[in-house]
C-alpha cells in the first residue's frame, strides 16, 4: 500500500524545515550572482518558482513513460523548454530586469534544487503533489533570495527596489554605504547568519 502524502508538509517543509538552500544547500551559486539587488532577486525567485512547479507536473505526469536510461535528458529538456517560455516573457514584459540578470535565467537548467526535485519527487509521485513540492521549494528558495537581496541592496546601497530607504541626514551625518555588501562573498555571509539563525530556532536542524 502506498504511503500517505501529507500535502501541508510537501507544500510547507520546504519554507523552512527542509529549505533547499539553507537545508539542502542547493542554488547557492544564484543566491551569491543575482541578490546585489532586491529586484532581479524576486524575478529570479518567481521564475524558478514557475519552471520547478510545472516541471514537476510534465515529469511527474511522464514518470511511467520515461525510460529510466534518458530520464536524466527528458527532465533537462523539460526545463530548458520552461526556461525558454520564462526569458522571453521577461524579455517581453520586464526587459531591464531581464538585463540585469543577464545569463542567470538561463542557468536555471543547471539550478540543483530543480533536478533534485524532478528526480527525487517528481519521478516517484502523481501531478498534484509534484506541483506543491514545486511551488515549495520555489518559494522556499525565493525567501532566501529576497531575504538576501533586501539586506545586500539596504546596507550596500541604502536602497530596497531603486527606492531610497535609508534618508539624506544620516548621509549628511557620516553613515556610509558598506560597498562590500554588493560583492558576491557577502551573499554568502548573510546566507551564512541565516543558517545560523534558522538552526538555533530549529532544534531538529541541530547536531547532536
Amino acid at each position: 500500500m502506498a504511503e500517505k502524502i501529507n500535502y501541508k508538509d510537501v507544500l510547507f517543509n520546504p519554507f523552512s524545515k527542509n529549505n533547499p538552500v539553507v537545508v539542502q544547500v542547493l542554488g547557492i551559486c544564484s543566491v551569491l550572482a543575482v541578490t546585489a539587488k532586491l529586484a532581479p532577486a524576486i524575478v529570479m525567485g518567481i521564475s524558478v518558482i514557475a519552471v520547478l512547479a510545472f516541471a514537476n507536473v510534465i515529469i511527474s505526469l511522464l514518470r511511467n513513460t520515461i525510460p529510466t536510461n534518458i530520464r536524466i535528458i527528458v527532465q533537462l529538456v523539460v526545463v530548458a523548454g520552461l526556461v525558454v517560455i520564462v526569458s522571453q516573457v521577461l524579455k517581453a514584459f520586464a526587459y531591464d530586469v531581464s538585463v540585469q540578470l543577464s545569463v542567470f535565467i538561463g542557468l536555471i537548467i543547471t539550478n540543483c534544487i530543480l533536478m533534485g526535485r524532478l528526480e527525487a519527487f517528481a519521478m516517484g509521485n502523481k501531478p498534484w503533489p509534484a506541483f506543491l513540492d514545486g511551488i515549495g521549494n520555489g518559494i522556499g528558495y525565493t525567501i532566501i533570495l529576497v531575504i538576501t537581496g533586501f539586506f545586500r541592496e539596504l546596507l550596500g546601497s541604502g536602497t530596497l527596489l531603486g527606492y531610497q530607504i535609508i534618508p539624506q541626514w544620516c548621509y549628511d551625518h557620516g553613515y556610509a554605504n558598506n560597498g562590500l555588501m554588493i560583492l558576491p562573498p557577502m551573499a554568502l555571509i548573510v546566507v551564512a547568519c541565516i543558517i545560523w539563525v534558522q538552526r538555533s530556532y530549529n532544534k531538529d536542524l541541530q547536531e547532536p
